[in-house]
């Protein structure tokens, strides 16, 4: 594989940093407006934190077809297509006149979000091998990770000057020039005597083997609730911010910025440590900082009667810092088990990850946001799941490379 240039993956770190955008500007951007969201449409807080829920089970859904879907047609038809109706259901959600056309359209945002994201990932691991790809992938999530901290500050600014419809406006814009940048830089990394059709069946038994596989459903296990942890947090921002730090609207990158930060941080120690330092020693230190936020929020959680800044919210800087660690080499190493279907596998480990969002977001953090403590504690118990999890991995790793009834599996995916 000859080297892309410097100005080349530049191009492709800034476009890729901006399709991963959109996921936490459709999310934390709309947490200010909640309150607003109740008012305007009589409904009550878990009904409107559905608008989360429904555009995660949409991505959860639509992420199957994505990754296979390039692998089809290529990855630029795919990626160009999924951000031109993102940028439609941002204007429909900021013309919505109730809560069920909001939720319709906050479904077609799902729906056509993850195009860019999923596909993004397939196109960094056709672009690059091995360490250089960690480092890639490190570098634009390193600079995606701006998002979640910056998303929900612009919506409280927006809310200062105009109605929560600004929010989707603004989202419209942004989502317009990144369909520029797409358009005029974005590569087609996918041959079309590499590309392999589309038919239904043949999909389903593909991703059905590559959901069996048990080292593939280990990582991707892992990833998801390491990331889940914190997730659980976000999920219940409107709660934490407004109610347990007695903060407003204006005021809920206190806690996104520490957020932020730790996955910023993270990703750069991630990108510095590819081909520096063996993949288990990358994801010991990235599960030990998750691990050491879980355990220090438990612990100020149970000291205090009320939650205070700056110490309620640090602990969610090392647990995204440990995300930023280990998130790019677990996601390297599930697209290298399947090297000619890697569409599928990134859809596969999307929809994995989003359908347990979507459930943290529409189920455990409505029911979990009142009581701190079993935020804390939940949490805590969703990292060293993850943490068992690649632990069993790695131990299946030394015992046998590859395992015997894992083969098949791999070989037959491969051949579908």
């Amino acid at each position: 594989m000859t080297p892309p240039s410097r100005a080349f993956l530049w191009r492709l770190t800034l476009l890729l940093a901006g399709l991963s955008m959109f996921g936490p500007f459709a999310i934390d951007s709309v947490f200010p407006a909640f309150p607003a969201l109740q008012a305007d449409f009589f409904a009550s807080h878990a009904a409107v934190q559905q608008t989360i829920s429904v555009y995660l089970a949409a991505y959860a859904l639509m992420s199957i077809l994505h990754g296979p879907l390039s692998d089809a047609v290529g990855r630029r038809p795919v990626i160009l297509a999924g951000v031109a109706v993102f940028v439609l259901a941002c204007v429909g959600a900021a013309m919505a006149q109730n809560l069920f056309w909001l939720l319709v359209f906050r479904a077609l945002q799902g729906m056509s979000a993850g195009a860019g994201l999923i596909v993004a990932r397939a196109v960094i691991r056709d672009c690059l091998d091995g360490d250089p790809a960690q480092k890639l992938m490190a570098q634009a999530t390193m600079i995606f990770s701006v998002a979640p901290a910056i998303a929900p500050i612009i919506g409280g600014w927006i809310l200062g000057w105009t109605t929560w419809h600004g929010i989707f406006w603004a989202m419209a814009l942004f989502a317009f020039l990144v369909l520029l940048a797409c358009l005029a830089w974005m590569p087609e990394s996918h041959p079309a005597q590499a590309r392999t059709p589309l038919r239904l069946r043949p999909l389903v038994r593909r991703n059905w083997a590559i959901l069996k596989n048990p080292r593939f459903l280990q990582l991707s296990l892992a990833a998801c609730l390491n990331f889940g942890a914190m997730f659980l947090y976000i999920s219940s921002a409107p709660v934490v911010v407004l109610d347990f730090l007695g903060l407003n609207e204006q005021q809920f990158g206190w806690m996104f910025v520490p957020i932020v930060t730790g996955l910023m941080l993270g990703s750069f120690l991630s990108s510095r440590l590819a081909g520096r330092a063996s993949q288990s020693t990358t994801a010991k230190i990235g599960f030990g900082l998750s691990l050491f936020g879980a355990l220090a929020n438990l612990i100020h959680n149970l000291a205090v009667d009320h939650l205070a800044l700056p110490w309620a919210v640090i602990p969610l800087g090392f647990a995204a810092a440990g995300i930023g660690t280990a998130f790019p080499l677990l996601t390297i190493l599930m697209l290298d088990m399947y090297p000619r279907h890697r569409g599928s596998a990134a859809s596969i480990q999307a929809f994995t990850s989003l359908s347990i969002n979507a459930l943290i977001a529409g189920a455990l953090a409505p029911l979990l946001a009142p009581h701190r403590l079993g935020l804390a504690w939940v949490s805590l118990s969703m990292c060293a799941a993850a943490i068992a999890l690649w632990w069993r991995y790695r131990r299946g790793i030394r015992r046998d490379p590859v395992l015997p009834r894992t083969r098949p599996m791999i070989d037959k995916a491969e051949q579908l």
